[in-house]
């Protein structure tokens, strides 16, 4: 064995403590944000968010949400995860100790969630399996939670609309999905149903996924929920029963709330960022389809125009 290979083995264990030490640090940040923004007053989303192992400021918000909600079961499902160092509900299972099932399609990130520390630390299961509209309800099922679930949190990059639609039995108290801020407000679209659907595979920009914001309006108001909100970046819309408002958590509309996307993770042929931002990002996708969940009308992604 060289002396290179050699340092690295025995730096493995110091690098694992100081992710331990760089876990508690920011579990610690998270534990003095939440009683800060516990005295907030706001009623608006927005306001609330802070970030501890969220993508941008859902810790917060769902923070918000569940301190200001009758819950009757502390579970929650979250799929689409990856090894779910960065998820929407992590926070919330380390702070609260609510009960969580996971679900991602690569069996590399599960047993990477499964080789780490908090996994055996926290009332946590994880399942590698790739999700369809076919097997997402029986893979629900596999949780052994209550249907009246806790959280629901959607985010697979792909055919989101199509297996959120499988799911009519199961009443989260809160619903959060990923929506896709490229297809704009005025149509309720997604792409059609593939049941191998793979971002990365349909188009290089690895823009062309999901369903509209206007899509899941749709599909949860429904089946009675009711949009009480965005995150800032425009990625992620929180839903709650209707009958669980109340004066702190409200309802709002879908033009009252609705943000594009910011970010501009768009890229070109050769995969590398583009910077597109705004109705340019539809130009490179312009020619794909798209279905109206409502109508059934197949579309392409240019005939949503030019505005967001």
């Amino acid at each position: 064995m060289n002396n290179r290979l050699k340092k690295l083995i025995d730096a493995v264990p110091r690098l694992m403590k100081l992710s331990r030490r760089l876990d508690e640090i920011q579990i610690n940040q998270g534990l003095i944000l939440s009683e800060l923004h516990r005295q907030k007053h706001s009623r608006t989303l927005t306001d609330h968010e802070f970030k501890v192992f969220s993508q941008w400021g859902e810790d917060g918000i769902l923070q918000f949400l569940t301190g200001n909600l009758e819950i009757a079961n502390r579970t929650f499902i979250e799929f689409g995860v990856e090894d779910f160092y960065e998820s929407n509900c992590r926070f919330l299972m380390t702070k609260d100790l609510w009960q969580g099932y996971v679900i991602d399609g690569s069996p590399a990130n599960v047993a990477t969630l499964e080789a780490s520390d908090f996994f055996w630390k926290y009332p946590l299961t994880a399942k590698a399996s790739f999700i369809t509209r076919e097997n997402v309800a029986a893979l629900l099922d596999e949780s052994g939670f209550d249907k009246d679930l806790g959280i629901l949190s959607v985010d697979i990059d792909g055919v989101d609309y199509f297996v959120l639609e499988a799911l009519a039995a199961w009443r989260p108290r809160i619903l959060v999905v990923e929506y896709n801020g490229v297809f704009g407000i005025d149509r309720p679209v997604s792409v059609p149903y593939q049941a191998d659907f793979q971002r990365t595979a349909q188009h290089t920009s690895n823009t062309y996924y999901g369903a509209s914001l206007a899509a899941f309006f749709h599909l949860a108001t429904s089946r009675g929920y009711a949009l009480v909100g965005v995150n800032s970046v425009g990625s992620n819309a929180f839903f709650v029963r209707r009958e669980l408002l109340n004066d702190r958590v409200r309802e709002t509309s879908l033009a009252a709330c609705y943000r594009s996307s910011c970010f501009r993770e768009g890229r070109d042929a050769n995969g590398r960022l583009s910077f597109l931002s705004g109705a340019q990002r539809r130009v490179p996708i312009s020619h794909l389809p798209l279905v109206d969940v409502i109508s059934g009308e197949t579309l392409t992604v240019g005939g949503l125009g030019s505005s967001e």
